[in-house]
């Protein structure tokens, strides 16, 4: 074996080793002896390949979106596609990266467990993956809504979206509690909950595209500041 196919080796070693002690132990509680042992590395290992620990910590992140999003890509649409369709598909693909078979149990654990206790790299994770995403939800809503809906209105119904997907993958025990096994396994699998909250969010829209129900404002509320009353 050459010279840089061994220190390849290497680096893709502590990568390996690096994703699920981060995803179990989370960055701070992890350290780089540990890591360095588990890979049969050198203890300077990280520091020649990633510089330091964070480093190696914002490498491993990135792998794990990159990994998720090449095993379940965001959907490609022809120009006629209905945005009905786009947005199902949409869901379908996230519900897929948070509940399906891909990735490995690492990569789900360590995205969240990012997404719940934000370090250093969770700028990246959202600039390199998440916004990318919540663009693509945003223009299929642009084209289920009035062109005149605020911004911010659009904005709040992809995080609805999103946290009616999320709440499955960050609480599944709760559901499983709640609903019993039976149930979870025929009715909260990935299709069943694509079907439930594609069409939970295109009535809540005005179904077929036609806009948010009469009576809900299309326009973000001005915000209310409290007025404190000064002490006698």
């Amino acid at each position: 074996m050459s010279l840089d196919a061994t220190l390849q080796d290497a680096r893709e070693r502590v990568l390996q080793t690096a994703g699920p002690i981060f995803a179990e132990k989370g960055f701070r509680d992890t350290t780089v002896r540990e890591i360095c042992d588990r890979a049969q590395v050198n203890l300077a290992s990280v520091n020649y390949y990633f510089r330091d620990k964070e480093g190696l910590y914002l490498e491993v992140v990135r792998r794990a979106h990159q990994g998720l999003l090449k095993q379940v890509p965001t959907p490609l649409w022809a120009p006629e596609t209905p945005a009905e369709h786009k947005l199902t598909d949409f869901i379908r693909a996230l519900l897929t990266r948070m509940l399906g078979d891909a990735g490995a149990p690492w990569q789900h654990s360590l995205m969240l467990r990012e997404l719940l206790y934000p370090t250093h790299a969770c700028r990246a994770l959202v600039e390199d993956y998440i916004r990318p995403q919540f663009e693509v939800l945003q223009a299929i809503l642009s084209e289920l809504l009035p062109e005149s809906t605020a911004t911010a209105v659009r904005q709040q119904i992809v995080f609805s979206i999103v946290g009616q997907c999320l709440y499955y993958r960050v609480a599944p025990h709760v559901v499983r509690m709640l609903v019993g096994d039976a149930d979870l396994a025929n009715h909260f699998g990935v299709e069943p909950l694509v079907h439930h909250i594609s069409q939970f969010t295109l009535a809540a829209l005005g179904a077929s595209g036609q806009g948010l129900p009469a009576g809900v404002p299309i326009s973000a509320p001005k915000s209310r500041t409290r007025r404190h009353s000064s002490p006698n």
